[in-house]
């Protein structure tokens, strides 16, 4: 005789529920209590339980009945897309870009501000704040409509928000960010690093959607990977997957030189690239040196995970054309099996869809719990009058 389920046991029974419902209607037209236990193999009972709470929580709404019915109409379901709002940042080198989403991840406004390298930690976080506000003020949304907050940014985070480290911003090092944003929105703020956020973001609506297994190559003035494993994000036990790129012999520190190498001064490394285009012999030679330096970290992440693809991203993937073809061969002479290659279509803005998955993410973890999301407790419905 098995044990009756124990009160924590039926919370995170209920929870999974409803994240079975909400993700049906997610991806779905409005659907009737049958439709809806016929997709998520509950009982009818049991959807009609998970779809009460969820009215009276306002993630889902019921539609009015269809005109023309006969008879008795079943009720429809569908989720709210707009019960609440996502932040989610990308605190770069050389860009800040912020969006608000919906809980679909429809972004509704989005602003972007450059910034250089060299500015200090002092600059760059009160300019963070600056993007936030005008995001927030541009969207019409209330920090209090903020349900949860992703952040992207260089360097390695832990599990509190903080930048243990960051080699390629040396005075970001230390920075409490999830701290730091939480003066602007009240609700939770999640902080990790934009390569792994990147990949996260081809995974959920990206070139990689529909593989389990992906290495994600950041290509760019800075080498980066993030890794996919089995459908999801792969940290590692001290959040340093796929951090690679920290050992000599995997060639991703020199491997941007041979680019300015050819440049020789300014660093406007796209005119390597259409240099290369045009058959310029010197530029072909910078370009394949710079391939064969990142094959050699990527070919051993390759012969590690055994993915279903490589995908390049970052501000070197507008150059695909002339690198996937040189790092395929590179690949061929040193992986058993060669992935296939794919190129992110999301340009600049991977990282930042990727930190609002990463805020989804947290909704949906709190779903059913005591903590909801919403700053202090507030329901949907308060939040939008």
């Amino acid at each position: 005789m098995t044990d009756a389920p124990s009160g924590g046991d039926l919370s995170r029974l209920r929870q999974l529920n409803a994240l079975g419902v909400l993700r049906v209607l997610r991806d779905e037209k409005p659907l009737t209590l049958t439709e809806l236990a016929k997709r998520t193999g509950l009982s009818r009972a049991s959807t009609e339980d998970v779809a009460r709470e969820l009215l009276a929580r306002g993630w889902v709404t019921e539609l009015a009945p269809a005109a023309g019915t006969v008879g008795r109409p079943a009720r429809r379901y569908r989720f709210r897309a707009d019960a609440g709002r996502i932040l989610g940042v990308d605190v770069g080198g050389h860009k800040i870009l912020a969006m608000v989403t919906d809980l679909e991840g429809v972004v509704l406004h989005q602003t972007r501000v450059a910034v250089s390298p060299r500015i200090g930690r002092r600059e760059r976080l009160a300019t963070l704040d600056d993007c936030v506000t005008t995001t927030l003020a541009a969207a019409g949304v209330s920090p209090a409509q903020i349900w949860s907050t992703g952040v992207a940014t260089t360097g390695l985070v832990d599990g509190t928000g903080k930048v243990m480290l960051s080699d390629s911003l040396p005075e970001w090092t230390g920075v409490d960010l999830a701290a730091h944003l939480r003066r602007l929105v009240p609700g939770p703020v999640r902080v990790e690093n934009d390569c792994k956020l990147a990949a996260l973001a081809e995974s959920w609506r990206g070139v990689a959607r529909y593989a389990r297994n992906v290495v994600f190559l950041l290509a760019g003035l800075r080498t980066g990977a993030g890794l996919i494993i089995d459908g999801k994000l792969h940290r590692g036990f001290s959040n340093a997957a796929g951090e690679i790129g920290a050992l000599p012999a995997a060639g991703w520190l020199r491997a941007p030189q041979h680019l300015h190498d050819w440049l020789g001064a300014g660093d406007d490394v796209e005119r390597v690239f259409l240099a290369a285009r045009d058959e310029n012999r010197a530029a072909i030679r910078a370009v394949r040196g710079y391939v064969r330096d990142i094959a050699v970290g990527a070919s051993a992440l390759v012969l590690t995970l055994d993915p279903e693809l490589v995908v390049i991203g970052g501000g070197f993937s507008r150059s695909a054309d002339v690198l996937v073809e040189p790092l395929r061969r590179e690949l061929d002479r040193w992986c058993l099996r060669t992935p296939e290659i794919r190129v992110s279509e999301f340009g600049d803005e991977g990282v930042t869809l990727g930190a609002v998955r990463l805020a989804l993410e947290e909704v949906e973890a709190t779903v059913y719990d005591g903590d909801r999301p919403v700053a202090r407790g507030q329901d949907a419905a308060e939040l939008l009058t």
